[in-house]
């Protein structure tokens, strides 16, 4: 069965649109303070790419939050708890996600050419499917429309395992993971993909790992910009990325080297 690539398959926040994966932070830090828990940025961003519920589910167990949760609350975090602030946090980052939906530079032009090559476009996200009912159609008047959507919550199980893109690869048609390549700016997202098969390519810049604006990304000097893209890259082949690159405008380069690799016979390992 041939290698040669058939599809790509994008993530969507931090890696097609919203730079620095802004949408999701606020609504985390907002959701706990709810509850009198601070939590802060950096910590929220830990659990990045998994489904919103066992991101939300994580950040309670993780044991700073979890003991001032029971400081708070008088109880250890439960799965209950998690479940009713999963429901609070759907409608704030519904909210978050419009005022956070513009494509990635070189994105769109990206999906172009991969179309004229006859590669599909596959997607998946650890967003559910009421917040995708809003930042869909937001990606969709700006041109970006993938061949399908895979949601947290469509399937029994989600990142990192692989459900999530075996449900990808039906609805495109395409066979064997090996001439799929998932691109991703998150560790579980990149898991998806390693879990089914398929080649995985890290971005270090424009997503979560970083965490920054394009404003703030550039107005840091080269010297910073070099520090903070070895420490992400590092931590995206620790994750399993075969490749990183800053953002998905770099990866044509990339697609070339692994359709290189699949017509010699390499498979991803």
């Amino acid at each position: 069965m041939s290698n040669k690539l058939q599809a790509v398959v994008f993530d969507w926040a931090g890696t097609m649109l919203d730079y620095g994966s802004q949408a999701p932070m606020g609504a985390f830090v907002q959701l706990f303070a709810r509850y009198g828990v601070n939590i802060s940025i950096d910590e929220a961003r830990v659990p990045m790419g998994l489904a919103k519920w066992d991101h939300i589910h994580a950040l309670g167990n993780a044991p700073r939050i979890a003991a001032e949760w029971a400081r708070v609350h008088g109880r250890a975090f439960s799965d209950a708890d998690c479940d009713e602030l999963y429901e609070v946090f759907t409608p704030m980052n519904m909210a978050s996600v419009s005022q956070h939906a513009t494509l990635i530079p070189g994105a769109l032009e990206v999906v172009q050419a991969l179309r004229e090559q006859g590669l599909k476009i596959g997607s998946t996200t650890g967003y559910n499917r009421p917040i995708m009912e809003v930042l869909a159609p937001l990606a969709a008047a700006q041109g970006y429309e993938p061949d399908n959507l895979v949601c947290a919550g469509d399937m029994p199980s989600a990142r990192p395992g692989p459900l999530m893109m075996v449900k990808t690869l039906a609805d495109l048609g395409v066979w064997p993971p090996a001439s799929v390549v998932k691109v991703d700016d998150t560790v579980p997202g990149l898991q998806e993909g390693r879990a089914i098969g398929c080649w995985v390519v890290g971005l270090a810049v424009t997503g979560n790992t970083l965490g920054l604006s394009e404003a703030q990304w550039q107005a840091l000097t080269e010297h910073e910009q070099a520090e903070l893209r070895a420490r992400a890259s590092a931590e995206l082949y620790a994750g399993g990325a075969h490749f990183v690159i800053d953002g998905v405008s770099q990866l044509p380069g990339v697609l070339a080297q692994i359709a290189g690799l699949a017509a010699g016979g390499v498979k991803p390992a």
